[in-house]
């Protein structure tokens, strides 16, 4: 196009009249319209507590975890209330096991002593709630007892279950996490903390929870003594429904709360889920989730602390309204700035 000029001009381009960069462009424009955010509120911070430990040992293939001394997890359970935490999940790890993992129902057991400490430190300034399951307590490191043949128990294993929950009532926790994913747990659970006088105490149901290869780091976390697999009663990959279906049950059986794990492979189910129950929804960002971006960002191949937000702030856009993630007292911290 040539103007009277004899200008040689290019056609003219009217730019659009809907521009959504315009609430890009700025950080607090950013942060005014973000439909998703993260607060220290929301986040669960699992702790492994040794016996036996004078100190904390670290945990090789989770950098920055460690396996905690009852000293330091009171420590560290007191920084999480300091931080404004939702809470801590509690894992013991003794120094012997036994086929029943009879460890587990023992009120002077290192998870139910965990129990004691934790609270006494922080009272009902944080929610203290336990891993019940009895896969860290067993010489063979399933979730339950097994039959002459080898097999998982369900029924039996309930039975512990039962007496498990009892007995981290009594040393005062807050609320139960039954994860072993057996039929009929967390009613067996709730009738056991309701007939013990435990009415307060509420359950966060391990529902929808996957054989995952992601699992990883957490059995050098707990020293597990797995012989097999435990595809027999977690859930298949393949299955979402599944997981819905799991969900609804626990949630008609008396769960508080329900979980999906893991979460990162598993955001569709989590979605489904926050969609089908009517109580919040937990996710578990595992341990394999953790040592993939930890790794990658030591060898400077991701910007960590950014990924880290952005890693619990796609579990919290996928629907979960609580996060268990071992970057949970670190996230705090990030989101203060």
């Amino acid at each position: 196009m040539t103007s009277g000029s004899g200008e040689v001009r290019g056609p003219e381009v009217s730019g659009p009249v809907v521009r959504p960069r315009r609430l890009r462009t700025t950080p607090a424009l950013r942060r005014m319209v973000a439909e998703t955010s993260v607060e220290a509120r929301q986040l669960v911070l699992p702790l492994f507590v040794r016996e036996g430990l004078d100190a904390p040992r670290p945990i090789s293939s989770m950098p920055g975890v460690v396996q905690h001394s009852r000293a330091s997890a009171r420590a560290a359970v007191t920084e999480a209330a300091e931080l404004g935490l939702g809470g801590v999940m509690l894992f013991g790890i003794p120094e012997t096991k036994d086929a029943e993992g009879s460890g587990a129902l023992d009120p002077d057991g290192i998870l139910n002593v965990a129990i004691v400490d934790a609270v006494a430190e922080v009272g009902d300034a944080l929610t203290v709630m336990s891993d019940l399951c009895l896969d860290e307590f067993t010489d063979h490191g399933h979730c339950g007892v097994l039959t002459p043949d080898g097999r998982v128990d369900n029924d039996a294993t309930l039975v512990a279950y039962a007496e498990m929950a009892r007995v981290q009532a009594a040393a005062g926790v807050h609320m139960v996490g039954p994860s072993g994913m057996m039929d009929g747990q967390v009613a067996v659970v709730r009738s056991a903390l309701d007939t013990a006088g435990h009415q307060d105490v509420s359950i966060l149901a391990y529902s929808a929870k996957y054989a995952s290869a992601f699992y990883g780091p957490f059995r050098e976390a707990v020293d597990s003594s797995l012989q097999g697999d435990r595809r027999t009663y977690q859930q298949d990959s393949a299955n979402g429904l599944e997981g819905v279906r799991e969900a609804l049950l626990d949630g008609e059986q008396g769960a508080d709360i329900v979980m999906v794990k893991p979460a990162l492979a598993y955001l569709d189910v989590l979605r489904r889920v926050r969609d089908a129950v009517s109580v919040p929804v937990a996710a578990y960002n595992i341990s394999g989730e953790y040592s993939m971006v930890e790794a990658a960002a030591a060898r400077g191949w991701i910007d960590r602390e950014p990924a880290i937000l952005e890693t619990l702030g796609s579990i919290r856009r996928a629907g979960a309204d609580v996060i268990l993630t071992y970057w949970a007292a670190e996230a705090a911290r990030l989101l203060r700035r």
